[in-house]
């Protein structure tokens, strides 16, 4: 595959995951209202683990490697067991559109882990794109008067940290073990964690909930904390981890269309303003050069390929 139909099809995949986890807030909203901050957040990794266990052993994964399980132990400290807790957690009192703004972070917090995890060295342009799709999310949050932080507030920033030190290093390590498998191995890293936890956690009442709890807690078992991870993973190993980061930009405004559409949260012309500053960003940032270090060869199996 050409270098440039490599990279538009890594942007392409990185805008399915990005899609898919705009979801993930709304669902988080919805479930853990019914299913409590535990379930909703660690439960979802136990009905993942069924799921990529079965996955691993039709296909006869080979086990990593020391130095990669290293590495997996970061992707599963924050994609599989802080990201979901803390926004769980914080979704119990603030609105999605709220979570949305100050997920909009996230793409910075990525590229620059990236710098030094997954090796690769962002222009001047990228930055500068970077810092405008910045700002124009923090002017959105200001106007709305989300300047005062709050604990949830903290939580989100600290999830935003730790998920985009686990984008890129799960980026980095797709590369070499293959998308999936990187997500795979992770849920099942942290699943024996989570099954005593969530196993106290549960109630007769859970039973009881509704369907839309139980969509929203299946999809965030299935797509948010598997499928979409498959996506994701996969463009930033085609695309680069920087460069596709910047879908991201995106996510905040899908969260927010989404939280519109099955939360009945409001749509503002300032809202879609500032969309398309972002949107406007995510273009710049596409096209910007990103230096990368070179690998050997033999660590380039990509077993996706």
């Amino acid at each position: 595959m050409q270098k440039e139909t490599r990279e538009k099809m890594g942007l392409l995949l990185g805008l399915v995951g990005v899609i898919c986890f705009s979801l993930t807030l709304p669902s988080t909203s919805i479930a853990v209202e019914y299913f409590g901050t535990t379930v909703a957040g660690l439960g979802r990794t136990a009905v993942a683990a069924v799921l990529v266990a079965v996955i691993l052993i039709v296909r006869k994964e080979k086990f990593p490697s020391l130095r990669q399980f290293k590495s997996l132990l970061i992707v599963a400290l924050g994609a599989v067991l802080g990201f979901p807790l803390l926004t769980s957690w914080a979704m119990k009192s603030l609105p999605v559109s709220h979570g949305a703004v100050e997920l909009a972070l996230l793409p910075l917090a990525t590229a620059g882990f990236a710098m030094f995890r997954g090796g690769e060295r962002p222009s001047l342009k990228f930055w500068v794109s970077s810092i405008i799709g910045s700002a124009a999310v923090i002017v959105y949050a200001l106007h709305l008067g989300f300047g005062q932080l709050q604990f949830a507030d903290a939580a989100l920033l600290a999830a935003v940290l730790i998920l985009g030190l686990s984008y890129a290093e799960g980026g980095g390590l797709a590369r070499e073990l293959g998308s999936w498998q990187v997500i795979a191995w992770a849920i099942i890293i942290g699943a024996p964690f989570f099954m005593i936890p969530v196993g106290l956690s549960i109630t007769a009442e859970m039973l009881h909930a509704p369907l839309q709890a139980w969509v929203s807690l299946i999809y965030l078992s299935v797509v948010s904390q598997f499928l979409a991870y498959v996506a994701w993973y996969s463009g930033m190993a085609m695309g680069g981890i920087a460069r596709v980061s910047q879908v991201q930009y995106l996510q905040p405004f899908l969260m927010i269309l989404f939280a519109a559409l099955f939360l009945g949260e409001t749509i503002t012309l300032f809202t879609l303003a500032i969309a398309i500053i972002v949107v406007f960003s995510v273009v710049l940032g596409k096209n910007a050069s990103v230096s990368k270090k070179e690998v050997h060869p033999q660590k380039m199996v990509n077993k996706d390929a």
